[in-house]
């Protein structure tokens, strides 16, 4: 029995037709009648039901597809854990983090981690604050960086960061001041947890005519200030990356906090060796 038989067999299941499971096999249809054909003669046993343009799982092939999801995902977790092997690595950490977090505090820290923990692999998987918490839950990540509390009861969360919010503009001539950027940008919200709805409220009621502009993506939201569409507050670790850009003093909008949660779930030495990392960092 070969791993390529039992892939294709799994991949022609969820696709119910030999042509489409071809197409995302990269081979040609012909290919996959064939390994389906030596697989159902080395385990004697028929696993499809066959018509003119798709194929069923037969009763037998229901049973034997749980089998061969498990023995592929333990096939593929291996050759994983063996290729970070031949890298030098003996360790993995997951961490899924916010796009805000990943674009400004990310790289320093894991800079230094990585290179005081060369044995420990580290993967990123960037996915939305509102995110965070559900992959950790899940244990599809060892560990989460986010900008707002988990709603999941089971993970534990510390407040690792905190930094100002500012209200930023593209750098022009004359003086600005808050009440001028208000009258004439258009202020981008809903970038950043902290610039939704109750901040939206709060810049309405100190300045009811503001022109707002929805832009639910920070890197965007940088882009669209240094080309002068408009301002927007940012955390103050996002601002020192942009070109031609000021930063506004307050006046009558009380500035958010842009805090950084660190989630866990499953405490392990990993996990372990990283925030000792970063509570050593803030001492």
């Amino acid at each position: 029995m070969q791993i390529k038989w039992l892939q294709t067999f799994v991949v022609t299941a969820r696709c119910e037709n030999f042509r489409q499971a071809s197409e995302q096999l990269f081979l040609t249809q012909p290919a996959v009648t064939k390994h389906i054909q030596r697989l159902e003669e080395v385990i004697h046993t028929t696993l499809f039901h066959r018509t003119s343009n798709r194929v069923t799982l037969t009763a037998a092939g229901k049973r034997f597809y749980t089998f061969a999801n498990d023995l592929l995902a333990e096939y593929e977790a291996g050759m994983e854990a063996f290729e970070s092997w031949k890298q030098g690595y003996e360790q993995k950490l997951v961490i899924a983090v916010a796009p805000q977090i990943a674009s400004s505090l990310l790289p320093t820290w894991l800079a230094q981690f990585m290179a005081e923990n060369p044995t420990i692999e580290v993967i990123t998987n960037i996915v939305s604050s509102y995110d965070v918490g559900q992959e950790v839950s899940s244990g599809r990540a060892d560990l989460g960086l986010a900008r707002i509390l988990p709603i999941q009861p089971s993970i534990e969360a510390l407040h690792i960061h905190e930094e100002p919010m500012l209200l930023t503009s593209k750098k022009r001539q004359g003086d600005w001041d808050e009440e001028r950027v208000m009258q004439k940008d258009r202020i981008m919200t809903h970038n950043h947890p902290h610039c939704s709805d109750a901040f939206l409220q709060q810049l309405k009621h100190a300045y009811p005519l503001v022109r707002t502009m929805p832009v639910n993506q920070i890197e965007v939201t940088k882009r669209f200030i240094e080309a002068g569409l408009g301002s927007a507050y940012l955390p103050y670790s996002m601002i020192q990356e942009m070109n031609e850009v000021m930063t506004i003093p307050a006046q009558a909008i009380s500035p958010p906090i842009s805090t950084t949660y660190l989630l866990t779930k499953v405490s392990t030495v990993e996990v372990e060796k990283f925030i000792q990392f970063l509570m050593e960092g803030r001492k």
